[in-house]
């Protein structure tokens, strides 16, 4: 939240094609001290709210041309507007377009005709709330920059987690490199598991990775939905990361209850699935935006089914590329990790992690960039 915006009055635009009814509610509302713009049809708001950037809506439903539902949608789909609080306010106020408003993306519905305390009083809520999640990426902004442990320190050990049943291997090229790894309990038999890589390999890169698990805790946890956050842990690194610097990952959710698997993916390699029953491997990819260039990013989880005894590999790039005399690309490299996954399928799981980096990094002299191999059995 920049200093400007910190300090003004909350502005609010008001959309509805009746030109009383918008001067009814910019009266309410500015004599309880919030800016007001207005816009007469859905195109119209759209643009503003764009353009504007209004902490709040106020949407009329029956308007001609594109009523408020499709102007919701669109609102919704815009990266730069999705995230603004929407408040229909419309004499359909019937359970049914009250459901459709808020399975929309609407956070309220208030009918017509409408009494100026409830209006304040729901509007003053739900720019608390806004407000309220604004204050904690910047809570936690202030929190990561004050996180000078070393990254070793926050790896975590598989001892602490024996049902989680995973290993990994870790090979930093420096004392402190770019890649990171975590694995985070969100439910009684939920577990998210971690890889990571920071562009970059300096100071700063370490610095960043040294402090990534305070950040996942802290928005990874069995009360968020994972996509939400990672759009908290991406509102934080678009802060405090460099304009050369962004963060890829992996996100592998595995509900073992459910018997089933769900990968994020933040422009980072696919996972490896290796069915227990077949000893097959397959790639599990999904698709998404990478970490911290970009205020807003989107992401598309890819479903699994899973039995006992499946495991699956994450990993960083470094176990897969080589350059100069022993090129491999990165496709290569995924193939091989998937044949020897597969081919090391009946042994134990940390066995079967130094087999496959064995396989693909023979020569540890020439490992070029860090290497992060997790594994993990269900």
């Amino acid at each position: 939240m920049n200093q400007e915006k910190k300090f003004r009055p909350a502005l609010i635009l008001i959309v509805d094609d009746s030109p009383l009814n918008r001067r009814l509610l910019k009266v309410v509302l500015q004599n309880s001290g919030y800016q007001t713009m207005e816009a007469e049809n859905g195109k119209m708001a759209r643009s503003m709210a764009s353009e504007n950037l209004p902490d709040l809506i106020l949407l009329d439903v029956m308007m001609p041309v594109e009523d408020g539902f499709d102007t919701c949608k669109g609102l919704k789909q815009n990266p730069l507007t999705k995230d603004i609080p929407i408040i229909f306010i419309s004499a359909l106020n019937d359970t049914e377009n009250i459901v459709k408003g808020l399975e929309l993306g609407g956070v309220d519905y208030i009918g017509k005709p409408f009494a100026r305390t409830e209006v304040l009083a729901r509007i003053r809520v739900h720019l608390e709330l806004k407000f309220a999640k604004e204050k904690l990426v910047e809570s936690q902004v202030r929190h990561f920059a004050d996180i000078r442990e070393a990254q070793e320190s926050f790896l975590v050990d598989p001892e602490m987690y024996p049902e989680a049943r995973f290993k990994y291997i870790f090979r930093p090229i420096l004392e402190a490199g770019g890649d990171f790894l975590d694995v985070i309990r969100t439910g009684e038999n939920t577990y998210v598991y971690t890889v990571a890589d920071i562009s970059g390999h300096n100071l700063g890169t370490a610095y960043v990775t040294s402090a990534l698990k305070v950040l996942f805790d802290q928005n990874i946890n069995p009360y968020t939905p994972v996509e939400e956050g990672l759009r908290m842990t991406n509102a934080v690194l678009n802060r405090i990361l460099q304009p050369s610097q962004h963060l890829t990952a992996a996100f592998l959710l595995v509900d073992k209850g459910m018997n089933k698997a769900f990968l994020y993916n933040a422009g980072h390699l696919p996972a490896v699935n290796v069915k227990a029953s077949t000893k097959e491997a397959k790639l599990l990819e999904a698709e998404g935006d990478i970490l911290g260039p970009f205020e807003q990013v989107e992401f598309y989880p890819t479903q699994e089914h899973v039995e006992p005894g499946d495991r699956f590999f994450l990993f960083t790039d470094g176990l897969v590329e080589l350059f100069g005399d022993s090129m491999r690309t990165r496709t290569q490299g995924i193939e091989e990790v998937m044949k020897q996954a597969a081919a090391s399928a009946d042994l134990p799981l940390g066995e079967s992690l130094e087999f496959i980096f064995e396989h693909l990094c023979p020569d540890k002299n020439l490992l070029q960039d860090d290497v992060v191999i997790l594994g993990t059995e269900v």
